[in-house]
C-alpha cells in the first residue's frame, strides 16, 4: 500500500450518523438468519442498507428485549466505543452479544466495533468483549481531519474502498487472529474464526462483497 493510494477525506457530509435510525426492518422470513445490527449510536442505518440491498433479514438492537435466538449474526458498527461500551450495559444488550461471541457464531466489527471486540487496547484502559486477539489503538489516524480513503484487499477481496473516520489501527495480533487488511504496515482488517473486523467503514461504500464475506459464514 503506498501513499498515492490514499485521499483525504475533505466532504463536509462523510462523518458518521448518529441516532439515524433505519427506515423498516426486513421482517424475518422462515429459515433465513437474522443479522442483529447494534443500534444504540452510530452507523447502524448504513448497515442495515447494506443488508437490504443484499436482501438479507435483519433487526435493529437497542435493547435485550430485541434478542432472541433466531439472532444468527450481528453486527457492530462503526461509532463512538466508549459511549457505545456504556449503551451496551445500560440497554443489557452486552451479555446476550457476549455469549453469542463465546459460542463462534458470526460478528462484523467494524471501526469502534474493532475496538470492542480488541482483548486489549493500548491507549485505554477500557476493555468490552475482548475477544478478538488483537492489540488495538483508539483513533490511530488521528481525528476527523485525518480521515481518508484507500482502496485495498481484505483477505481474497481485492480493489475494495476503504473509508476511515478517526479510524483505529491493529498494533499487536496474536496466534488466532489473521492479518487481511493493511495500510502502510499497518494492520487494519481481522479474522479471527467467524470474527470479521476492520478499522474502515465497508458500509460506507456502496460494495457489499465484505457483507456478502460476513453472511457467508
Amino acid at each position: 500500500m503506498n501513499n498515492a493510494q490514499i485521499r483525504p477525506i475533505t466532504e463536509r457530509g462523510v462523518p458518521i450518523p448518529v441516532g439515524r435510525p433505519a427506515q423498516h426492518s426486513t421482517p424475518d422470513h422462515g429459515d433465513q438468519s437474522v443479522t442483529g445490527i447494534l443500534a444504540v449510536q452510530g452507523a447502524f442505518a448504513e448497515h442495515a442498507a447494506m443488508l437490504d440491498s443484499l436482501g438479507a433479514p435483519w433487526r435493529l438492537l437497542r435493547s435485550a428485549h430485541d434478542w432472541d435466538d433466531s439472532i444468527a449474526r450481528v453486527i457492530l458498527p462503526g461509532g463512538e466505543s466508549t459511549t457505545q461500551g456504556k449503551l451496551l450495559r445500560l440497554t443489557g444488550l452486552f451479555e446476550p452479544i457476549s455469549r453469542h461471541i463465546a459460542r463462534g457464531r458470526p460478528v462484523l466489527g467494524t471501526c469502534a466495533g474493532m475496538i470492542l471486540l480488541a482483548k486489549r487496547l493500548d491507549n485505554d484502559d477500557n476493555i468490552y468483549f475482548g475477544a478478538l486477539d488483537a492489540v488495538v489503538r483508539r483513533n490511530a489516524y488521528g481525528r476527523q481531519l485525518g480521515s481518508f480513503r484507500s482502496v485495498g484487499s481484505f483477505a481474497s477481496i481485492t480493489d475494495f474502498p476503504r473509508v476511515f473516520i478517526r479510524g483505529p489501527f491493529v498494533v499487536d495480533t496474536g496466534p488466532k487472529a489473521t492479518v487481511e487488511s493493511e495500510v502502510d504496515g499497518h494492520p487494519v482488517g481481522l479474522r479471527q474464526g467467524a470474527i470479521l473486523a476492520t478499522a474502515f467503514h465497508p458500509e460506507l461504500t456502496g460494495d457489499t462483497r465484505i457483507h456478502e464475506l460476513f453472511l457467508s459464514l
